[in-house]
């Protein structure tokens, strides 16, 4: 299989700084197989808000990583580098990137693929890394949400939302997420959400309170961040803990720390992307002896809003900022 690799691919890059008009195809060379890694033949590709980021000029590549935009990708492993040896040539895998996804090949550190579970093809695979990693690594390690416990999820139906509501549901919690519209309301219902708040025309510090016997919620899953931090503040129970994972609304707030301090509240964050390799390996540990066989059992369902070609990623990225979407949105080679 080695022999057969091309020596050229086709990819998307970033022109320049602006608008989704800036993503344009283009012909790379291969990227480069170092040790520890595996070269996959890209099947499809998931489209992510930081690659929107990145694509204006506001989220910069770690050192070393590709300059290409691509967070995720199902496909087939085509080229393994020196010292791997948990997969084989040919072996269907999903990946964490730290970027070089939009291109028909991309290479990966090995322990951050995973196989396809059972019953998936590679579309509806390469939707999970990026979301399911994010939310294990905030949701359950940094907010440790505990048994019994209540989580918020805020923007239920991004592809963070829908991996969160059906996580958190899997495990057994309450869990309670806001929209924007009655169709996406009903969506992050479907999805197993007790209550979903449609924040245009509803608080939801007062739903969450009143659902909770006015105690409020134990952890909070935060991509707005901005104002909205002190209303959640407000929303959560005694000891309860806010994880940030964007901030669309803004990247200040103005908080009371006293009332932080009184209640024991605990408000923390993380990127994942400029992460190390050996973190990325145990949350993919964690991810396949824990979530994918709930994957597997069917209790939790890609969610796959559209897919476009890879030469089409300027529409993605489209569609994307309009927010129609409910799920993840797809790139396929």
């Amino acid at each position: 299989m080695m022999n057969s690799l091309p020596a050229g691919m086709r990819a998307v890059e970033i022109s320049a700084y602006g608008g989704p008009e800036v993503l344009k195809p283009v012909m790379r060379p291969l990227p480069e197989t170092k040790p520890g890694e595996v070269l996959i033949k890209v099947a499809a590709c998931g489209v992510n808000r930081p690659d929107m980021l990145q694509r204006q000029g506001y989220y910069a590549p770690p050192a070393g990583a590709s300059d290409l935009p691509g967070l995720e990708v199902a496909g087939t492993i085509a080229k393994l580098g020196e010292k791997v040896s948990n997969w084989q040539l040919g072996n269907n895998v999903c990946a964490l990137l730290a970027g070089g996804g939009y291109a028909e090949y991309c290479s990966v550190p090995a322990g951050q693929c995973l196989p396809v579970p059972k019953g998936l093809n590679l579309v509806e695979a390469a939707s999970l890394p990026e979301t399911f990693f994010t939310v294990w690594s905030n949701v359950f390690d940094r907010a440790a949400l505990q048994t019994g416990e209540t989580l918020l999820v805020q923007g239920g139906t991004s592809g963070i939302g829908v991996a969160a509501i059906q996580l958190a549901r899997a495990f057994g919690h309450r869990v309670f997420a806001t929209a924007g519209s009655a169709e996406k309301c009903a969506a992050c219902t479907a999805l197993g959400a007790e209550r979903a708040i449609n924040y245009k025309t509803e608080d939801f510090v007062e739903v969450v309170r009143s659902s909770t016997g006015g105690v409020g919620v134990d952890v909070i899953l935060d991509m707005v961040s901005g104002d909205y931090i002190p209303r959640e503040l407000k929303a959560l129970a005694d000891d309860g803990r806010i994880v940030m994972i964007a901030y669309l609304g803004g990247s200040k707030a103005v908080v009371d720390l006293g009332e932080i301090m009184r209640r024991r509240l605990t408000l923390t964050g993380s990127t994942l992307r400029a992460r190390p390799v050996e973190f990325k390996a145990r949350i993919a540990d964690a991810l396949r002896s824990k979530v994918w066989p709930l994957i597997e059992s069917g209790k939790i369902k890609p969610v796959i809003h559209a897919t476009f070609k890879l030469v089409e990623a300027s529409k993605a990225h489209q569609l994307m900022e309009s927010g129609a979407h409910i799920g993840k949105i797809m790139l396929v080679p």
